[in-house]
C-alpha cells in the first residue's frame, strides 16, 4: 500500500496509509465495508420488499380512535380556552380538518407499507405549510415552512400526506375529481422527477439547490407565476416594520407597546412577560456567535400573546417586540414546542422512537435539516419549565391558498410542492437511494394518487363526524376566529 492511501479496517473506520485513525462522518465508510452495490441498485432491490403499487393501499383497522376522541387527545396540553377556536377552524372545511389531524393520519400511516428508508420529514407536509420568506440579504425563497411534527421517519409519509392534502385543497376549490386526482399525481411524479434530477447532480449541486425562478420552469408551473408574483410582491411588504405600525402604540417614555386585538392577539400580565423575556438570554446560546451582536443592538420593550395557525392553535406562542437605536421594530415569535404528534407512531412503522431532549431544538435542528437557507435568527428556549422555539415573525412570508386555485394552476402547485418536498428530503437521505426505489416509470405516482383519493374520502367522513359532534353540543367550536 502507498504511503497516504486510505483504506476501511474492520472497526469500521478508515486509516491512512501510516494507520492513523482518519476521523468519518457516520455511515461515510459503511458502503464500502459491508460491500453493498451503489445506492440507486439498493433502492431498485427494495421493490422487491416494498413494491410501489403497494402505496396505494388504506387499510383502516378496528383500534383507529373516533375523530372527536383524536381531536379531543390533541388538544390535551394546550390551553382549554383556546381549544374552541381549534375545533371552530378544524370544522371549517375537510381541507382544514387534515391540517389539524396530523397524529390522526399518522396513525393511520403506520399501517400503510413503508421502505423503511429513514429522512428528515416534515411529519405535516400538507399543501397550506408551503411558503415564501426572505433570506439574510431579503431575496424571497420558497419551502417547507412548519415543522412542528418534524422527526426522523418514513419520507413516503409526507409525500401521502402532501397528496391527500392536495386532493382536498382542489375539492375545496370546487375542482372536479379529475383534476383532483391528477394534482395528487403530478405531486407524486414531480418528487420522482426531481428526486432523479438530485441523483445526477454533483453532491455540492443538489445539496444547495435552491427554490427560485428555476423551480418554474423545472416544474413546468407557468400558470401559477402570475399567482407567485403577486403573492412575492405582498410578502415584500409583510415585515416586523409592518406589523408593529398597525398592532403597536407609542408609550410615555419613547418606546412601544402591544394593542390588544382579542382573541387573536392580547397583552399579558407582567410577570408572564419577564419570564418570557427573560428566556431570550437562553435563546441567544442556541444561535451562532456571529448573530450576537446584531440582538445585542435591540432593546425588549413588549411581549404578548398571539393565537397562531390550526395545528398549533392552544399552544402558547408570544410575540416579543424589539427596537433598535432608531425605534424600528424586531418582532420574534417563541413559539411553544410540543413533543411531535408523529412519536408515538414510528414504532408501529418499524422505526426507532427518538429520546429528544429538547423539542425546540429537535423543531430548529429538523428545520435546518430540511431547508436549504433557514432563518438567521432560529433558535430554541426554555421558558417556565416548557421548550419553546424561536425565529423571526413576518419575514417577509407569503403563502399560496391552494384551496383557491384554479385546476391550471393546482396542478402546477402540486407539482412545485412535490419537488420542494424531494429536494427536503435529499438533505438526510440519499438521492440515489430513492430515486432507485421511485424509477422512471409513473408506477408510484398512480399507487400514491389512489392512496391520497381514499384518504381524502376517510378525511371527508372524519370532518363530518366533527362538524356533527359540534351541532350536538358534544364538542365545542368557536368559528371565524
Amino acid at each position: 500500500m502507498r504511503t497516504g492511501e486510505a483504506v476501511v479496517v474492520a472497526d469500521g473506520g478508515v486509516r491512512d496509509g501510516a494507520g492513523a485513525r482518519i476521523p468519518v462522518v457516520p455511515g461515510f465508510a459503511e458502503r464500502s465495508a459491508r460491500g453493498l452495490g451503489s445506492p440507486k441498485e439498493e433502492g431498485k432491490a427494495l421493490r422487491e420488499r416494498v413494491p410501489r403499487r403497494a402505496h396505494a393501499e388504506l387499510e383502516l383497522d378496528g383500534s383507529r380512535p373516533d375523530t372527536v376522541t383524536a381531536v379531543e387527545e390533541s388538544n390535551r396540553g394546550r390551553l382549554p380556552g383556546l381549544a374552541p377556536i381549534r375545533v371552530g377552524r378544524m370544522a371549517a372545511t375537510p381541507f382544514a380538518f387534515l391540517r389539524g389531524a396530523a397524529g390522526l393520519m399518522a396513525y393511520d400511516l403506520a399501517r400503510t407499507p413503508v421502505t423503511r428508508v429513514r429522512a428528515q420529514i416534515c411529519g405535516d407536509a400538507h399543501a397550506a405549510n408551503f411558503g415564501l420568506y426572505g433570506d439574510a440579504t431579503g431575496r424571497l425563497v420558497i419551502d417547507l415552512n412548519d415543522f412542528d411534527e418534524t422527526v426522523h421517519g418514513p419520507w413516503e409519509w409526507d409525500l401521502k400526506r402532501l397528496a391527500a392534502s392536495l386532493v382536498l385543497a382542489g375539492r375545496a376549490g370546487g375542482a372536479d375529481e379529475d383534476v383532483c386526482r391528477a394534482a395528487a399525481h403530478d405531486t407524486v411524479g414531480a418528487y420522482r422527477r426531481t428526486m432523479r434530477l438530485l441523483a445526477r447532480l454533483p453532491v455540492l449541486d443538489a445539496w444547495n439547490a435552491i427554490a427560485d425562478e428555476e423551480l418554474v420552469s423545472h416544474t413546468d408551473a407557468h400558470d401559477l407565476l402570475g399567482t407567485l408574483e403577486r403573492v412575492s410582491e405582498k410578502a415584500r411588504g409583510n415585515t416586523s416594520g409592518r406589523f408593529a405600525a398597525r398592532s403597536t402604540e407609542p408609550t410615555e417614555d419613547g418606546g412601544r407597546r402591544f394593542v390588544d386585538a382579542p382573541p387573536v392577539l392580547r397583552r399579558v400580565p407582567d410577570e408572564e412577560a419577564a419570564v418570557v423575556a427573560a428566556a431570550l438570554e437562553g435563546y441567544v446560546t442556541s444561535l451562532p456567535e456571529d448573530r450576537h451582536p446584531l440582538l445585542a443592538r435591540h432593546a425588549v420593550h413588549d411581549v404578548a400573546f398571539r393565537v397562531v395557525g390550526t395545528g398549533s392553535v392552544g399552544t402558547r406562542s408570544y410575540v416579543v417586540l424589539l427596537l433598535d437605536h432608531r425605534g424600528e421594530a424586531l418582532i420574534l415569535q417563541v413559539k411553544e414546542a410540543r413533543p411531535s404528534l408523529l412519536l408515538p407512531h414510528l414504532a408501529t412503522a418499524g422505526f426507532e422512537t427518538p429520546v429528544v431532549e429538547h423539542e425546540g431544538r429537535r423543531v430548529v435542528q429538523g428545520q435546518k435539516r430540511m431547508q436549504v437557507v433557514s432563518d438567521v435568527l432560529l433558535g430554541w428556549t426554555t421558558a417556565d419549565g416548557r421548550a419553546f422555539q424561536v425565529r423571526q415573525f413576518r419575514n417577509r412570508k407569503g403563502s399560496v391558498d391552494p384551496a383557491a386555485l384554479s385546476a391550471d394552476q393546482l396542478d402546477d402547485y402540486a407539482r412545485m410542492t412535490g419537488a420542494l418536498l424531494a429536494r427536503a428530503h435529499s438533505h438526510s437521505v440519499d438521492p440515489r437511494l430513492l430515486a432507485g426505489y421511485c424509477g422512471k416509470n409513473e408506477e408510484l405516482d398512480e399507487a400514491m394518487a389512489t392512496f391520497a383519493v381514499g384518504y381524502a374520502d376517510r378525511t371527508e367522513a372524519d370532518h363530518a363526524e366533527l362538524v356533527s359532534a359540534v351541532r350536538a353540543g358534544r364538542v365545542a367550536a368557536e368559528t371565524g376566529v
